[in-house]
């Protein structure tokens, strides 16, 4: 796979609480100083950016104007909800390699700023405000992803008492790595905003079990084990790769459809495609990030893929970090690069990520620094 494309370049913004220190940024802007920074080490061909919620249009030609590129780079905009970040990398992969020129991808999201959107009236009645767009059609099932996270816990027997450590686990990573400058090379200052906002010192299970269920009376899914709503961006260079460079070779990539009505399965089916397609087994795997949407939902997939949770987010994840949709699969990618280019990083990493309606998608690494 010497030509696969390379990864050679990634950074994200601080992730922030929606609301919070981000929530002035809208959507381009947030994405701007990143593609700055990249275009900066790799000037680009084309931009292509994950987006959820944004305000319409190209977010991403708007976002690569902000940043000061030439007119003459375009840009795409791709949704595939939470997945929109990692699918416009899996997007980028396959347009280098058709064209042999580089690309920045990634994804970005501003809950803060998101427009308010309505169905149009029906009658004399007024217009009807929603808070998200369907993930599938009512009559297969369109549930809240809180709610289906939390049946899915049930149904393999994930314990509230198992979905809290694990979110603690991942606070008290999150919060040593960020003490430690972990994620300082990889962040671009959004105006005085340089750190993540959510990570918490001092998280413990005894915390977390005082939160009451949050989407049914006999539920295990509280707002502790779940991620936050957030604001953040994140991108990656993607070059030949004959280029000569060091960096992360993308060995496969994989989206999958699982049933809407348990979206957080949609990891399962695109790791075994993309490990497959990889060559690899979970065991070759020396990084492994998996979105923390959910606490039971990362647990249940990794009873189901035979996957010790203690190997997932080695550094935190979304749980502490943050999930800002459209950007959370990038920066999953931005981690993998930060991690993998160490010198004593490991070869092979993964990242794989959840989707609203039920899918999934994932991309396998190979480091050659």
């Amino acid at each position: 796979m010497s030509d696969a494309p390379l990864i050679v370049a990634a950074a994200r913004t601080p992730v922030g609480t929606a609301g919070h220190a981000l929530a002035g940024v809208d959507a381009s802007s947030l994405a701007a100083p990143v593609l700055a920074r990249l275009a900066g080490e790799m000037p680009p061909a084309e931009v292509v950016l994950g987006n959820c919620t944004g305000p319409g249009g190209d977010v991403a030609r708007v976002a690569t104007l902000a940043a000061g590129l030439p007119y003459a780079v375009p840009a795409l905009t791709v949704d595939r909800q939470c997945g929109s970040g990692l699918a416009a990398i899996e997007v980028a992969a396959a347009l280098v390699r058709s064209t042999g020129r580089p690309v920045l991808a990634g994804g970005v999201e501003s809950a803060s700023t998101a427009p308010w959107r309505f169905w149009p009236p029906s009658g004399d009645a007024p217009p009807v405000r929603y808070e998200r767009a369907p993930f599938a059609p009512t009559d297969v099932g369109d549930p809240e992803m809180g709610l289906a996270a939390d049946l899915l816990a049930q149904e393999h027997g994930v314990s509230r008492e198992a979905q809290d450590a694990y979110a603690v686990r991942s606070h008290v990573r999150a919060w040593t790595a960020q003490q430690a400058g972990t994620f300082r090379d990889e962040i671009v200052p959004v105006g005085r905003v340089t750190t993540d906002e959510r990570p918490r010192a001092g998280m413990t299970v005894a915390r977390l079990a005082r939160l009451r269920p949050a989407f049914r009376p006999e539920g295990t899914v509280t707002a502790g084990n779940a991620c936050g709503i957030n604001d953040g961006a994140a991108a990656v260079a993607v070059v030949p790769g004959d280029s000569g460079l060091p960096g992360l070779r993308i060995l496969a990539t994989a989206s999958s459809g699982v049933d809407p009505n348990r979206p957080g399965l949609g990891i399962v089916p695109a790791v075994r495609a993309a490990l497959d397609r990889a060559g690899l087994r979970l065991d070759d795997l020396d990084v492994v990030e998996l979105n923390e949407a959910f606490a039971g939902q990362v647990l249940a997939c990794c009873a189901v893929l035979d996957l010790d949770p203690e190997r997932v987010c080695r550094e935190g994840g979304a749980l502490a970090l943050g999930h800002p949709w459209g950007a959370s699969g990038a920066i999953l990618a931005v981690r993998l690069f930060s991690q993998l280019m160490r010198p004593a990083g490991g070869r092979y990493g993964l990242a794989a990520i959840a989707v609203g309606g039920g899918q999934g998608v994932a991309m396998v690494v190979e480091s050659c620094r």
